[in-house]
């Protein structure tokens, strides 16, 4: 599904509603991940589904609507574990990226310019939880 095809005819002002970033952020983020999967493709990795477009459209919807990882990668057909790879792919290469890296808090602090930053931390992390068969045996050696 081509996602990034369906939005991109949206007006500005729909384009940051829908995605959260205004359009030239987005051709910005766009750019960096064309440079980082031209690189991929050259060490010879797999090719991906989706366009850089759409991935990046996947890991915004993500972050700004706070759909599971499954929900989204049904909507795109993906698996949910291939939907996790292409998000971490997404915000490992913005990241490492100087235009989207946040100051250190010594920079923020000596500034005398205001900084307004939002941070959300929406990721998911399984639980793992107690095997039924562990309290039950647990059960029978205090008796």
């Amino acid at each position: 599904m081509q996602k990034y095809e369906q939005i991109e005819k949206l007006s500005d002002e729909q384009f940051r509603r829908l995605t959260g970033v205004k359009r030239k952020t987005f051709e910005v983020m766009v750019e960096s991940l064309r440079e980082a999967d031209a690189i991929e493709r050259r060490k010879g990795g797999p090719k991906p589904r989706l366009s850089v477009e759409d991935r990046l459209v996947l890991t915004l919807e993500y972050l700004r609507e706070y759909r599971t990882l499954f929900h989204i990668g049904m909507h795109y057909g993906l698996s949910e574990s291939q939907t996790q790879r292409t998000v971490r792919w997404v915000e490992d290469v913005l990241i490492k990226d100087k235009q989207f890296h946040l100051p250190g808090r010594k920079k923020l602090l000596e500034s005398d310019q205001q900084i307004e930053v939002v941070l959300v931390d929406c990721t998911e992390s399984p639980i793992e939880r107690p095997k039924k068969k562990t309290k039950r045996k647990r059960e029978k050696t205090e008796k």
